[in-house]
């Protein structure tokens, strides 16, 4: 099978791009619920709206819970109909239970997303079969770099970029993106043409949002977030939201819905991850999306 480069890809998505810019998309859909599937952008991969997180606190949260615990709350998500589950390299242990939660499971029945951390690695391409197998899946839906800080991310993560299109090549993955933090790494996101899909932090009252310095403890720019997945959208990525719940720290179930109904309505993302330790959280979750498609 032939090599893609990163600039073949890049000249060969813009004419996509542009059409898909003209056109936009709609923000809702009539009757919409939590466990419809949604296209991501000009990506063409289908997910659930609702997603099934594994990193809460590092994946603290889902690790504590033990396999089994894990498992029944996996195999709950998705006979309630969650049918995207995500983890990262970062992670740690959570890809590997994951993994084993599914196991059985037919692999077309879902989707998996996965983030990959952009360090100094002398083989990107390895690293990412590494990820598949701890996943123990035969690839992954969606790939992301994995919290790309500063202006110049784009440039940075280039050999990443390009380890992730000959994985595409060899079947490994079927799409990719980037999962952003701070003001100054998203502001690259909308004019990016590598990008098919963006992670996006998202909440009405900032909390674990973008900012100037993403500092962790500052609130983030609510305004200029949205404005970004807007411009994001227009231009056929597909955005997931995460920090839905602020880390944790909306403990008000008002403050979760309305959390829910800013995302959808105002930013108009296409899907939210949220991570759970809970069948009551995942009925919640599933209720919260449902109110704010109403």
């Amino acid at each position: 099978m032939p090599h893609i480069s990163r600039r073949d890809f890049l000249r060969a998505g813009a004419a996509a791009s542009a059409i898909a810019g003209l056109h936009g998309t709609p923000l809702l859909a009539e009757r919409a619920s939590a466990t419809d599937w949604v296209t991501l952008g000009k990506s063409g991969v289908k997910v659930t709206r609702l997603a099934f997180g594994t990193g809460s606190f590092a994946g603290r949260i889902q690790q504590q819970l033990g396999q089994q615990g894990f498992t029944q709350l996996v195999r709950y998500a998705y006979d309630h109909g969650i049918r995207f589950f995500e983890t990262a390299e970062s992670y740690g242990e959570s890809q590997q239970m994951l993994g084993v939660a599914l196991k059985g499971v037919p692999r077309d029945s879902y989707k998996l997303m996965s983030k990959v951390t952009t360090n100094g690695s002398p083989d990107p391409l390895k690293r990412l079969d590494e990820l598949r197998r701890n996943s123990d899946t035969e690839y992954f839906d969606i790939m992301l770099l994995h919290v790309q800080t500063g202006p110049t991310w784009p440039v940075d993560s280039e050999r990443w970029q390009d380890a992730i299109l000959e994985a595409q090549a060899r079947k490994m993955i079927l799409t990719h993106g980037a999962s952003v933090h701070g003001l100054p790494a998203l502001r690259q996101v909308p004019g990016n043409k590598w990008l098919d899909v963006a992670m996006i932090r998202m909440n009405h009252k900032g909390v674990k949002m973008d900012n100037e310095t993403d500092g962790w403890h500052s609130l983030g720019n609510v305004g200029e977030v949205v404005q970004h997945v807007h411009e994001a959208r227009a231009a056929g990525q597909g955005v997931i939201s995460m920090k839905l719940i602020g880390e944790g720290a909306f403990t008000d179930r008002s403050d979760r819905q309305q959390a829910m109904r800013f995302a959808f309505r105002n930013a108009g993302v296409d899907c939210v991850t949220v991570g759970y330790k809970s069948t009551a959280e995942i009925d919640e979750a599933i209720d919260n999306v449902n109110l704010a498609l109403a």
